[in-house]
């Protein structure tokens, strides 16, 4: 990905998104030919010139200082997952580059027994790119069997926008897909340099209209909790919060944890999800191969 590009663009979507009465600006004279904010109402909420402004906007980022981008931040109104975005790809001199992820990851032997322990909930560890690392039996059973797939099919973006499945598993798919691009884009300016990241982000195009629509939006997102809602094929519908936790000493591993809200109607659904997945009954789960799609 070209780091002045993906400058460019982030900053042209953020300003289209901004009214001048949103902003707090009065409207400059004249036929406005783009929505949102022109440059010169960005600069001028930022304090810099326009030509400053706009040569950041156009990707020439060099030397730019920390000041000038949260005041960009600032008048863009980013909220706190697009102000981080936007430093990751400025780059400013008071940061350091970091290295493209190399080696495998890793799930530590406890952290599978904690995946275990968490039997009467689905739960997952997720990685780098949202590659699904371990999973325990409800989550194979809400989502997919993820430790059938080819290792490189194990991840969740794949999931969401490349099995059929998942349009029907998922109530409001099209929420779920845009949150899921956001995260990538969040990802994405992190690690700009990483090949894996690079190749997915390819598939996904190549494969999915609907990825490269929400790509195009340039949403970031960091979300550590939420609430999903599932049309399950084999048990109906059920709502399941969820938590996104940080493994201590694993930089970017995950583990998410879905619940129900206690005594709820989804909390049925979800422990009869769990009594047909026990060993006497899996054999009677339906059909969840993944389906591609062209």
């Amino acid at each position: 990905m070209e780091p002045s590009i993906e400058i460019r663009e982030f900053l042209q979507t953020r300003r289209a998104r901004l009214t001048p009465e949103q902003a707090g600006v009065a409207p400059h004279g004249g036929t406005r030919r783009v929505p949102g904010l022109r440059r010169a109402e960005v600069a001028q909420l930022a304090g810099v010139s326009v030509d400053y402004y706009t040569r950041l906007e156009r990707g020439r980022a060099q030397g730019v200082s920390e000041a000038v981008l949260d005041a960009v931040a600032r008048a863009l109104q980013l909220d706190d997952a697009e102000r981080a975005h936007l430093f990751d790809l400025a780059k400013p001199t008071a940061r350091t580059r970091r290295r493209p992820p190399s080696s495998p990851q890793r799930v530590r032997p406890v952290v599978y027994r904690l995946l275990e322990t968490l039997e009467h909930f689905p739960a997952m560890v997720q990685g780098r790119r949202m590659d699904v690392l371990a999973v325990n039996r409800l989550a194979r059973a809400l989502y997919t069997d993820f430790d059938a797939l080819p290792h490189r099919e194990r991840n969740m973006a794949r999931f969401v926008f490349l099995d059929e499945a998942a349009r029907e598993l998922f109530a409001d798919w099209e929420g779920t897909a845009g949150d899921t691009v956001a995260w990538l884009r969040l990802y994405a300016g992190r690690h700009r340099d990483d090949p894996k990241l690079a190749e997915l982000i390819g598939e996904l195009s190549l494969h999915s209209p609907d990825f490269r629509r929400l790509w195009a939006d340039h949403n970031v997102l960091a979300h550590s909790t939420g609430t999903n809602r599932y049309h399950h094929p084999l048990v109906g519908d059920l709502a399941l919060e969820f938590e996104v936790l940080q493994v201590v000493d694993e930089p970017e591993q995950y583990l998410v944890v879905y619940t129900p809200e206690p005594a709820s109607p989804s909390a049925e659904t979800l422990a009869l999800l769990g009594s047909w997945t026990g060993t006497a009954a899996t054999a009677e789960l339906p059909d969840r191969e993944p389906r591609r799609t062209g």
